[in-house]
């Protein structure tokens, strides 16, 4: 059984938050968990907008606090993000987010991610084998 607190993360672990332009994620689950996903609950400034597109996961994202939208670029499609609204990039769609409050999201990731990715020119993480091929 894992157990880990959100406050004690963000107090003592900081490998496991991290920040980018206009959002930070706290990773409360990783790949060495062995879960088969990672869990993250991420923050997202008001006022920010961001293009994703991960060509090497997928993501399942609620919406726990806030007011946004997310628009899908291969269709122009936009969908309103508050609270209880739940969005899965089932094809690993290039996206839009953004934030007209604060977003709080919990977001899961499969695979799961490491804590070392960042977010690349293209919106995307690196595959996993990627970051082995690095290390």
């Amino acid at each position: 059984m894992i157990i880990r607190d959100f406050n004690k993360i963000v107090a003592s672990e900081p490998n496991r938050v991290v920040t980018d332009a206009n959002w930070s994620s706290v990773r409360m689950l990783l790949a060495d968990d062995n879960m088969g996903f990672s869990f993250h609950i991420t923050f997202l400034e008001e006022g920010s907008e961001h293009t994703f597109e991960y060509k090497n996961h997928f993501e399942s994202v609620y919406c726990m606090k806030g007011k946004g939208s997310i628009t899908d670029l291969a269709t122009g499609e936009t969908h309103e993000i508050t609270p209880g609204v739940m969005y899965a990039l089932d094809k690993h769609d290039r996206h839009v987010l953004r934030a007209e409050e604060e977003l709080v999201m919990a977001c899961c990731f499969n695979p799961p991610v490491t804590g070392k990715e960042v977010h690349r020119e293209d919106g995307s993480y690196a595959a996993p084998d990627e970051l082995t091929e690095k290390a």
